[in-house]
């Protein structure tokens, strides 16, 4: 029988990638070209994984993060065996298909993270390394390493531009994560040309400096070569390892090659008949022979090695039974037993004991609660732990060296780190991650937030600080329109609770959804708790809900969140003593109210009531969806001032007085 060789193995991922480019009529075929052999090396000597089944939780994981070059994953998900057929690869780019132009989470089996906004990749893919090494502090045992894998990431030029790569490589090197070996595609080129003109960072150094070993200088079409590095860095356990690969873009391809002209386009017919010549790959568009496909699937081998590992569980259990049920319970993403009693428990002990406090207060009581029953936890603070209140008396700040097993990450100041090092720490399994910074800064990480929601991914972002009411830090720190812009992230549930109740309400909510992340907001200063049945108790968790009431239909609806409820309960009070019927709802979840039934929605805003008028300390036009056209909105429309807060709530009109007078006016 013919034996393929190396480069031969190669081709089928470079022509895979060409044809299904070609047959799109649009991709990226210089990547998937540039880094075959790369592939080809990993994936058939060093990935333990199982085609069979892509959810093992001891597989090696692999991240794209120059998430462009897609059919180089998609080629080798097919070639391993994996439940990707010829003619999904075919559907390349195509609506409903399992091989989009990036690659996303839950489409192709096998793709662990959604990659393409650059930078992300790495960052997803440290957050797995620390989930890597985390679950195995915390679960291992001598004799029993029951988590013990790789994350392996391809990478570009773009991915190192992006200033995200700096603050996760950053915090990797700091760590000590030694199981996160990245391969960086050191081709010269990006969508404009030739890098030279904008990019010279000496990459060697500065990942030296963040504390990586680094193997520069790999022929990236050298199997020996790349083969020798890899076994170098795994030798490495205390540091990550860059491998820099010199690679041509496009290779094999006689015109093409080494120019920006085969990074993101078709080769075209003729350059692909002249690629087949020069890479003397005789064979039809799409077509592999059998010869090929025998030796790179990885079916039987991925089933050995998963097979084994069965059997190293077994041991496990026996060995430690309460550990290993608890790691399952874990890995499987389920809540404790004893969970929804304890924190219903947490809900109506706070209800009955009323406080005072400021909303981030109550979030780091909610924590404290909830992380007793929960140990998968796994939190952080982007360096304002003491102002987030993101710390419990369990808190285990984990560290290279030691506190393996601890539950807590000093993200330092890298907000759009720590939000996509949270969204890879969730791909991983085993924790639930939150993460927290000022509201303002959600901005810097915007594109996490957004990556966590595509994926449906169990991310707690925590934000404080979160309106004018935080003062004298002034307009800088002030958010106005990041609530709104949260609402509006598809499949992210926003909270902004008024108490410490609905403080920790939104925390259960958040905790329990497992089909996305939620963004809980709170506040510097103090909220007044506020008076509720058990029913209206249980509403909270329908995002929005009749706080007070008249005793027939109201003739006005005064709707609010956080700290501006207070002010329209006492303005509903004065207005009620005047006769007028009003009923005041609290809205602390726009998104989930939305997800309720006509006949609930309805019953707390009812359609005959016209009159209504939105209180919140954000930008008023988001409000306008609640309010209709003979409402008002007592909001922000312009950015806030420095000063002590009391001052601005009362400059920008949110006082009882402003919202009696506008109720006057529009009834």
């Amino acid at each position: 029988m013919h034996m393929a060789n190396n480069r031969e193995l190669a081709n089928a991922i470079r022509f895979l990638s060409i044809d299904a480019v070609q047959k799109a009529k649009s991709g990226h075929p210089g990547a998937p070209m540039g880094m075959a052999d790369i592939a080809e090396v990993l994936w058939r000597n060093f990935l333990k994984h199982n085609p069979n089944n892509p959810n093992w939780p001891d597989r090696d994981r692999f991240v794209l993060s120059n998430g462009h070059g897609s059919m180089l994953i998609y080629s080798l998900l097919h070639l391993t065996g994996y439940d990707l057929s010829i003619s999904d690869l075919q559907q390349f780019r195509q609506l409903h298909s399992k091989t989009p132009g990036h690659p996303e989470y839950g489409y192709a089996p096998g793709v662990e993270t959604t990659t393409g906004p650059l930078g992300q990749g790495i960052t997803n893919a440290v957050g797995m390394a620390i989930a890597e090494k985390t679950l195995a502090g915390q679960f291992n045992r001598d004799g029993h390493n029951i988590i013990d894998h790789y994350t392996y990431v391809f990478l570009g030029d773009g991915c190192l531009m992006e200033g995200i790569s700096h603050e996760a490589c950053s915090l990797a090197g700091t760590l000590g994560l030694g199981k996160l070996i990245a391969f960086y595609d050191d081709n010269n080129i990006s969508i404009d040309g030739h890098v030279d003109g904008w990019f010279t960072d000496n990459t060697q150094q500065r990942f030296e400096a963040y504390g990586w070993q680094v193997i520069p200088a790999i022929d990236g079409h050298d199997s020996e070569q790349i083969a020798s590095a890899v076994k170098k860095a795994q030798e490495e356990k205390n540091k990550p390892t860059l491998i820099i690969c010199k690679t041509i873009i496009g290779f094999g391809s006689p015109n093409k090659a080494n120019s920006h002209d085969s990074h993101g386009a078709p080769l075209g017919d003729e350059e692909i008949a002249l690629t087949r010549e020069a890479l003397n790959w005789n064979y039809a568009p799409f077509e592999i022979p059998t010869h090929i496909y025998q030796e790179w699937d990885a079916r039987e081998k991925g089933q050995i090695a998963e097979d084994a590992w069965n059997q190293k569980f077994i041991a496990y259990e026996k060995a430690y039974p309460e550990l290993s049920a608890e790691l399952k319970r874990r890995l499987a993403g389920e809540l404790p037993t004893n969970w929804e009693k304890e924190s219903q428990a947490f809900l109506e002990k706070l209800q009955a004991n009323p406080a005072t406090i400021a909303s981030r207060k109550a979030s780091q009581n909610a924590i404290e609660a909830y992380a007793h029953i929960l140990p998968e936890f796994l939190g952080g603070s982007a360096d304002l732990a003491s102002s987030n209140l993101t710390l419990w008396s369990g808190s285990k700040p984990i560290r290279s060296d030691k506190n393996v097993d601890g539950n807590y990450i000093n993200y330092g100041v890298r907000e759009f780190g720590m939000s996509a090092i949270m969204n890879g720490i969730a791909l991983h399994g085993g924790f639930i991650p939150y993460g927290a910074t000022f509201l303002m800064f959600m901005e810097y990480a915007h594109n996490a937030i957004r990556m966590a929601a595509l994926m449906k991914q169990r991310t707690l972002f925590v934000y404080t600080h979160d309106s004018i009411g935080l003062g004298e830090d002034g307009p800088t720190h002030q958010p106005v329109e990041q609530t709104s812009a949260l609402r509006l992230i598809p499949n992210l549930d926003t909270w902004r609770p008024c108490d410490q109740v609905e403080s920790a309400a939104a925390w259960k909510m958040a905790i329990e959804r497992n089909d996305g992340p939620s963004a809980l907001i709170f506040t510097r200063q103090n909220l007044t708790q506020m008076n509720r049945t058990s029913e209206q108790l249980s509403n909270i968790m329908r995002g929005g809900y009749i706080l007070q009431d008249c005793e027939s239909t109201p003739e006005l609806i005064l709707i609010a969140t956080g700290s501006e409820v207070e002010l329209a309960v006492k303005a509903a009070e004065q207005l009620c003593s005047e006769g007028i019927k009003v009923r005041v709802v609290s809205m602390p979840s726009t998104n989930v109210f939305d997800k309720q039934d006509l006949c609930y929605r309805d019953s707390v805003l009812p359609a005959s009531v016209k009159k209504r008028i939105a209180i919140e300390a954000g930008i008023a036009d988001f409000w306008f969806k609640y309010i209709g056209f003979e409402g008002r909105i007592i909001g922000m429309n312009s950015f806030g001032e420095s000063a002590p807060a009391n001052q601005l709530f009362e400059l920008f009109g949110f006082t009882v007085d402003n919202i009696v007078r506008k109720a006057k006016e529009i009834l």
